[in-house]
């Protein structure tokens, strides 16, 4: 069993910085896939960003350039750090995990097993 929990989110004016923590504890090891998803209200949970045990990542075209995905695996810890944030950047930030095999560009929610609890995201205009 894996458990993954979400810190660091919280309200910020556009154009501004956040920075997301996972810590991850349990069954986890440093070849996994861990990624990040976001959900809005009304909306199906889209990944953000992956990355794999050699520290490959995988952006989505909305946040690329403008979020960076890292992992330290001697903490057991992921991060997101996101810059030039937006309005369409709010929702509920999660982490996730899996077999390394789920990295790849599509990032489905469906390849993922695990899950934490979230964190919120508001961004204002």
């Amino acid at each position: 069993q894996v458990q993954l929990v979400e810190s660091g989110g919280g309200s910020v004016q556009a154009r501004g910085s956040l920075r997301l923590s996972c810590a991850a504890s349990g069954a986890i090891f440093s070849t996994d896939c861990m990624a990040w998803f976001r959900q809005a209200p009304g909306k199906e949970r889209e990944g953000v960003a992956n990355i794999d045990g050699e520290k490959d990542t995988n952006y989505a075209d909305s946040v690329k350039g403008r979020f960076t995905i890292s992992r330290d695996n001697a903490k057991n810890t992921l991060y997101l750090q996101m810059n030039a944030l937006k309005p369409e950047d709010t929702a509920m930030y999660y982490c996730a995990a899996s077999g390394r095999w789920a990295c790849h560009r599509f990032m489905r929610a469906t390849d993922f097993a695990f899950f934490g609890q979230g964190t919120q995201v508001t961004v204002s205009s």
